[in-house]
């Protein structure tokens, strides 16, 4: 089963700093039938005006992941990192027991696009921790790369959740299959360009949520290229 969720259906909060489009209930965004899919909770869309940002704030029992999109990123915490992440980069925070963290764009010029993603942890009480990694460009082309992984396994972020999370950026005409294991879901994110998943179409900023189908087939068309998350859950 493939639910496709296009990206205009997205609640979307705008101010002078800030535009966002939440995948899931969050902040004053509320729909009882749409607040998680399996162990992910979040998954916001952020655009960020230069020199602006979320100044400090606490979180507990959550893991964190943030995609740097377009522009940069800052992150500020109490455990004494100060990271700055680059488009392409990625930031893995564990809140565990109670982190107080800052992240805002840095840049004093160029808005700054971020994807923000929660899971809830495979237990609570977990020692807060932090890292960023810098994922290899050329290994996702026309290719799957995990950049997140529960053993943290060849360079890739460690997190505390039975979860990967991977990448990839498709050429046009290409294809690129996924394996689903039983009792597993796979939420699908169209960062860039168009695709189609199982024949289903897909635009930029588009989610799909799958369950029960035993192979993707990830495909772009004769004149689309795509970037695109791939993240496979309990």
């Amino acid at each position: 089963m493939i639910r496709i969720y296009p990206a205009h259906s997205r609640f979307s909060v705008k101010n002078d700093w800030l535009e966002s489009y939440p995948s899931f209930s969050f902040g004053e965004y509320f729909d009882a039938n749409n607040t998680s899919f399996g162990v992910m909770r979040v998954c916001n869309d952020d655009t960020i005006a230069p020199s602006k940002g979320f100044g400090a704030h606490p979180h507990g029992d959550m893991e964190i992941v943030t995609l740097v999109v377009r522009g940069r990123l800052k992150h500020e915490d109490n455990l004494g990192n100060a990271v700055v992440s680059s488009a392409g980069e990625l930031q893995r925070m564990t809140a565990g027991t109670g982190v107080i963290h800052a992240e805002y764009n840095p840049s004093d010029t160029e808005e700054g696009r971020f994807l923000q993603l929660w899971f809830t942890p495979k237990e609570k009480g977990l020692a807060p921790s932090y890292e960023a990694i810098s994922p290899d460009p050329s290994a996702m082309q026309n290719a799957l790369l995990p950049v997140v992984t529960p053993d943290g396994r060849e360079g890739t972020a460690l997190i505390h959740q039975d979860m990967s999370i991977y990448l990839s950026r498709m050429d046009v005409s290409r294809k690129v299959y996924f394996k689903q294991e039983p009792g597993r879901r796979i939420f699908l994110f169209v960062i860039e360009g168009e695709l189609e998943v199982n024949a289903k179409p897909m635009g930029a900023g588009d989610t799909a949520r799958i369950e029960f189908e035993p192979e993707l087939l990830l495909a772009t068309g004769p004149t689309s290229e795509a970037y695109v998350m791939l993240i496979d859950l309990p």
